[in-house]
């Protein structure tokens, strides 16, 4: 008996070591595909060998062959445990979030730029303790403290997190979660602010078109443009600063300042020869651009829609890919009647929560693109249901898109996802050091040449914190970096929206 099993020992590593040869040979072999390749790295030989009884006990086998194993995560047992965040100073302020679990693994998320990361935090008591693959289950739960813009924040950030929890606990990408993807690589369109000079114009997009490869951009047609130049706006100096700029996102703690009144409550009007100025600059830039490149517009400033009918039919012949936000999102019937007024495609959406805020616009066809921000429209899943919902009236959606590669790489799961799907928002484009805010964990770089590479292969979001450089680019206000949260563990209120 154990001559018999000496030589089925000595058979077995002979016939190991042959088909170990033949392995090798094919994926040394140039014949051999990509693909082929990575299946016979990633499926190799791992099972337990007959050599391995000799001197060891079945279980002691097991454990030696398995011990480089990255085993799964049992799904059906995976528990919340706790919610921190880390403040970043991008865009002012934006918070990423860390769901953790009982199995070790954990799930990121991200409160919208600018938004206060308490909405995220007074949610920790609800979800604790909870499966977070049950993801449609919790968002129903906690979607009703999420409101427009950046009072979403909290609800979207947990969402995020959850699905790339889920898509962790069962090694598959987020986008595989949310029913497959439409294509490999994401479109983007790049934000270009305003410059000070034609010159610096010149050099802003020759960046992002010529060295980046950026397909798509985006420029403001603000009536800030407009300071200093006289007889181009009406009741203007009115609602100046003091620094004499009518600046839209100014003392957000004065109620009655320009920036928090609504475009139809100004009475501000364009002149014709402030009509003639703002289509100079945008003549310029559509020179510089050419007719290839779609050029997006947002931030015009706060006026009624008939100047805004006004200004977009003088920019009309430049053939614009749209007019942004030219009015609240909530005038519905407004925004109909600019979109039956011009010929430029126009949208608004990045405030909107839910798709029930949505349904308004799409069922009036009020606007020709919808353009949700995933961080508030209600994250992932809400947003594909939105682009689906839209898809079936013939409407199109753009994402925007202003904070970490946190919720630009849910975007990215989002769009690959979503049929009528048109570009994806990157605002960091002139930051050096935003891509390193994170690690990708599969082949696939974030940005390649204006486009984003779909994880193909990578769990979840596909993304890793870089601690060294968050660390190093924290929000000078809080530095608390992924702190305990143990103040926000109690429940303290009964949630239920009826009698």
């Amino acid at each position: 008996m154990k001559n018999n099993l000496k030589r089925l020992i000595a058979q077995n590593k002979e016939e190991e070591k042959a088909y170990a040869a033949r392995r090798q040979a094919e994926i040394d072999n140039p014949k051999t595909g990509d693909k082929r390749r990575d299946f016979l790295k990633k499926t190799a030989l791992g099972g337990i060998a007959l050599s391995s009884f000799m001197g060891y006990s079945f279980e002691d086998t097991v454990a030696e062959t398995t011990a480089k194993v990255n085993r799964s995560s049992s799904p059906s047992e995976l528990k919340i445990t706790d919610m921190r965040y880390a403040l970043t100073k991008v865009m002012g302020g934006t918070a990423i979030i860390r769901i953790d679990t009982n199995q070790g693994i954990y799930g990121l998320g991200e409160v919208r730029d600018a938004a206060d990361v308490r909405y995220a935090l007074m949610l920790k008591a609800r979800i604790l303790g909870q499966n977070p693959c049950n993801v449609e289950k919790i968002f129903k739960s906690i979607k009703q403290f999420g409101g427009p813009s950046r009072q979403a924040g909290g609800v979207c950030a947990v969402e995020m997190a959850l699905w790339d929890l889920c898509g962790k606990a069962y090694n598959v990408p987020a986008w595989q979660l949310l029913g497959g993807r439409y294509r490999d690589k994401i479109r983007l369109y790049a934000d270009t602010p305003e410059a000070s000079s034609p010159e610096e114009q010149q050099r802003l997009i020759n960046f992002r078109v010529k060295e980046q490869g950026y397909t798509w951009l985006k420029m403001d047609v603000s009536i800030g443009e407009l300071k200093g130049i006289p007889d181009t706006v009406v009741n203007g100096k009115f609602w100046e600063d003091n620094k004499g700029n009518l600046n839209q996102w100014g003392d957000q703690r004065n109620y009655m300042s320009y920036g928090n009144t609504a475009h139809p409550f100004t009475q501000i009007q364009i002149t014709e020869k402030g009509l003639e100025h703002l289509q100079q600059v945008v003549e310029n830039v559509r020179n510089m651009v050419g007719y290839e490149i779609p050029i997006s517009t947002d931030h015009y400033g706060h006026f009624d829609l008939n100047n805004g009918i006004r200004l977009a039919k003088a920019l009309d012949k430049y053939r614009l890919a749209w007019f942004e936000d030219m009015i609240p999102w909530q005038h519905t019937e407004q925004w109909r009647t600019i979109s039956d007024a011009i010929e430029t495609p126009t949208t608004t959406g990045e405030d909107i929560h839910y798709l029930e805020n949505f349904k308004p616009l799409i069922h009036n066809r009020s606007v020709d693109i919808v353009h949700p921000d995933l961080a508030s429209s209600g994250g992932l899943l809400e947003t594909k249901r939105i682009a689906d919902y839209a898809e079936e009236f013939g409407i199109a959606m753009a994402m925007h898109q202003a904070g970490t590669p946190v919720s630009f790489m849910a975007n990215v799961h989002c769009a690959a996802a979503t049929q009528n799907f048109l570009a994806l928002e990157h605002h960091s484009v002139d930051l050096p050091w935003w891509e390193d805010l994170v690690k990708m964990t599969g082949k696939e770089k974030m940005i390649d040449k204006g486009f984003s590479p779909v994880p193909l292969d990578s769990p979840g979001l596909g993304i890793e914190l870089n601690m060294d450089v968050i660390k190093a680019h924290m929000d000078p206000r809080d530095k608390s970096f992924f702190a305990p949260t143990d103040e926000w563990n109690e429940l303290r209120s009964h949630d239920r929206t009826y009698s």
